[in-house]
């Protein structure tokens, strides 16, 4: 008989991690293979081409295309400044002149004597890559970027918005199942990654914001609260983008849900430790998970052997622990209590194996298996 294979969050104390850092178009690699680096070291840079605009300078002129390049105040390559004049009319005795200015900073790109129109380009934008993760540069990809890599406690998270972080981990509840309150928040977090338990809500979010806070982990969180902080409804897409000053990652799902055993236990120990962070979620094809990386020096020889850098994939067993992935069960922690090996006929009607999982208040409820995910 076949196995099934599921996914797993990364939930571990020593991993080696390496990031691909890499530019959205060629440019210029700044560092060297070795060289240690910071979350906020540059290791690449490059240069947005700058938007085109094109000016119809015959027509707003009142002039024939041919005399357009006669008229214009700076010649083709030449730079100029947001509200400099770029050419006028010659007027009524003098009197009387109409100007075209500048809508940006930039150059004149070209003129065309055949439609009197003149394109412009914005000064390019310029793109500085960091490393986003404590650690050494293990390959240099010329002109493109590098790969960075550390030992470093490693969590993932079910969900999460916000783009990447570098802070201290701040612990702010007691146990897991805790739910993290404003009153705990104060100036003193500014910078900060707070770690709530159970829950948090749109006032915590706020009042971290208020305070320089540059992220937040928690159990679980409202679905409507996360609404309510982003200003609109997340459709089903990669997270990660969004205009906002902190990131948010929660570890087990939307609602009240304690913070698994494991990643509290883990998140405790390093509280007052620096951490790297990243919201980016996607869960359709090519999965991506939030992530919280902490720094950890190299392990003993005996210890690496012991540490994988890859997910292990496993078949279902008998007393693993688990979490559910899919409503209505979404982000509950369980155990396996039974395997049935025949196909059975699900609410929709359709047939597939399912997995009996005993949950953490003692119900045991039936899931596809497809719908679980390991615990590691």
């Amino acid at each position: 008989m076949g196995h099934v294979y599921i996914p797993g969050l990364r939930v571990t104390e020593y991993e080696l991690v390496r990031k691909k850092r890499i530019l959205p178009l060629k440019g210029e690699v700044v560092v060297k293979e070795g060289d240690e680096v910071e979350p906020d070291t540059v290791v690449a840079r490059a240069f947005l081409p700058g938007r085109v605009d094109t000016i119809n300078v015959a027509g707003l002129l009142s002039v024939e295309p041919a005399e357009v390049e006669s008229i214009l105040l700076k010649k083709v390559g030449e730079k100029f400044k947001k509200d400099e004049v770029l050419a006028e009319s010659k007027g009524f005795f003098g009197l009387f002149k109409t100007q075209i200015k500048a809508p940006f900073d930039g150059s004149i790109e070209s003129v065309s004597k055949i439609t009197g129109q003149v394109i412009l380009r914005a000064e390019p934008t310029p793109i500085e890559l960091k490393a986003y993760i404590p650690g050494v540069i293990k390959e240099v990809y010329p002109e493109e970027g590098v790969l960075v890599e550390t030992w470093a406690t490693f969590i993932q998270g079910i969900f999460g918005v916000g783009g990447e972080r570098y802070g201290k981990l701040r612990m702010l509840v007691d146990s897991p199942d805790e739910k993290l309150v404003a009153d705990k928040i104060d100036e003193s977090l500014k910078g900060a990654i707070l770690i709530g338990g159970s829950l948090i809500t749109v006032d915590v979010i706020e009042k971290a914001k208020e305070v320089g806070a540059v992220g937040i982990v928690s159990g679980g969180i409202d679905a409507l609260d996360l609404v309510k902080f982003l200003g609109y409804d997340l459709g089903v897409a990669i997270t990660g983008s969004e205009d906002i000053p902190l990131t948010l990652i929660v570890t087990e799902g939307f609602g009240e849900i304690p913070m698994a055993e494991k990643t509290f236990k883990l998140l405790k120990k390093y509280d007052g430790y620096n951490a790297s962070i990243n919201g980016a979620t996607q869960i359709r094809a090519g999965v991506i998970r939030p992530e919280i990386i902490i720094k950890q020096e190299e392990p003993k020889d005996e210890l690496k052997q012991r540490v994988t850098t890859q997910v292990a994939t496993r078949g279902l067993e008998l007393g693993m622990m688990v979490r559910i992935i899919r409503v209505p069960y979404f982000g509950k922690i369980g155990k396996i209590v039974e395997l049935p090996p025949e196909l059975q006929q699900l609410e929709s009607e359709t047939k597939a194996r399912v997995a009996v999982v005993e949950l953490l208040d003692g119900e045991r409820v039936v899931v596809p298996r497809a719908n679980i995910e390991m615990l590691e």
